[in-house]
């Protein structure tokens, strides 16, 4: 396998990059689309092209609904006979909750398939492709495929570990203060900065919290957006003594579904007042006396959760960090000066003695949001794959 990832020795797959990059452009933007409507499927789309022009397009709009490629071929119709199709990811081969693009493919006649990047599903991961070529169509692959995996991290990460795909977000102050000596937190970044938030909360499975940080905001942990949105975020509250107060306002936001994360050490009475109130309880073993976030995390991943944005304090973000459970940091970072040597930083806990210590991060982003500086970052070396 060569640097693209999408070489199979003896299938004839060619990986050089050429004019076919503006036609996966395409095919990516109609892919984007599908943002946080697709889960667990990934984001695709998927363009017909003969002649050197667009003849059809089409995106994948949620489970259960047709492959983006289904979808533009259908447009195509008859037109479809001797084209060139372009995709973000290897057509599928198996049966799903639709039948393989692959035989659609065959049928439509389709020449040519350009792909940016393999399935990394097992059940797919090069067979899509194999069987296009033994059907007579030739196949590239490889264009565009850095910005193909990009968009579709999420998917990857889940359907190769079966773990959700963890974005942990946080706002500071420019002197590494996440909140007032007192608490108080309100507001710590932006207008533009917040909107950006509720972006990536409509773009991941559930939005996950601390009983901390209920507690001292009551906040709503939803989306909320101008323009129309077809689902709402999971909240996830971890809570080992299920103190929350009756009254939270989530708890009776019927909007989302919130589900409670507590301990053996529970209060039986709570639970039942909070069951009556349409709130899932789920019972997690104890880490250092407190839910154990590691079972849940694998706990989540097998419910299908394929995308989690961890937005707690201090000391939720401490206990993802120590376990190497994030994959990737949004950090807006405001113009602010807070000190104070009691007020609270992102990551606590007992630190490292020396500096070779330190969690590395990579692919490091940064953008300018209104008078904020959002910095994007993965985080490596991970120990949750």
């Amino acid at each position: 396998m060569n640097d693209t990832g999408c070489n199979f020795k003896g299938f004839g797959l060619v990986t050089k990059m050429n004019v076919d990059e503006k036609f996966m452009k395409k095919a990516l933007e109609l892919a984007r689309k599908g943002y946080g409507i697709t889960s667990p499927n990934p984001m695709v789309g998927a363009v017909v092209v003969k002649n050197g022009k667009i003849i059809s397009e089409g995106y994948h709009q949620g489970p259960g609904k047709p492959h983006a490629e289904a979808e533009a071929l259908e447009k195509a119709g008859k037109e479809a006979y001797g084209s060139t199709l372009y995709v973000n990811l290897e057509p599928c081969c198996h049966y799903g909750r639709t039948p393989p693009c692959v035989d659609r493919i065959i049928e439509a006649g389709v020449k040519k398939v350009v792909s940016a990047m393999i399935d990394p599903n097992p059940l797919v991961s090069g067979k899509g492709f194999k069987k296009l070529i033994e059907h007579g169509i030739a196949v590239e692959c490889g264009v565009l495929e850095k910005e193909a995996k990009k968009l579709n991290e999420v998917f990857i990460k889940y359907i190769t570990t079966g773990k959700p795909f963890i974005i942990c977000k946080y706002a500071m102050t420019l002197d590494g203060k996440i909140a007032a000596k007192t608490g108080d937190a309100k507001w710590i970044s932006g207008v533009l900065s917040r909107k950006f938030v509720h972006q990536l909360r409509y773009g991941v499975d559930a939005i996950l919290t601390g009983i901390g940080t209920v507690i001292a905001d009551d906040p709503l942990l939803n989306c909320r957006l101008n323009d129309k949105i077809e689902k709402q975020p999971i909240r996830i509250i971890l809570d080992s003594n299920l103190r929350i107060p009756l009254n939270s306002k989530l708890l009776h936001d019927k909007g989302s579904k919130t589900i409670i994360v507590t301990t053996e050490k529970y209060n039986y009475s709570k639970a039942e007042k909070l069951k009556a109130l349409g709130i899932e309880i789920i019972f997690s073993p104890l880490r250092d006396n407190r839910v154990d976030v590691k079972w849940l995390i694998k706990y989540l991943g097998e419910r299908e959760i394929t995308s989690i944005l961890v937005e707690g304090g201090s000391s939720v973000i401490t206990s993802f960090v120590e376990l190497g459970l994030i994959d990737k940091f949004v950090v807006f970072v405001a113009p602010k000066i807070v000190g104070g040597v009691d007020a609270p930083t992102p990551v606590a806990g007992v630190g490292i003695e020396r500096m070779e210590g330190a969690v590395l991060l990579r692919d490091i982003e940064v953008s300018k949001i209104g008078d904020d500086v959002m910095i994007t970052a993965y985080m490596m070396n991970q120990n949750n794959k």
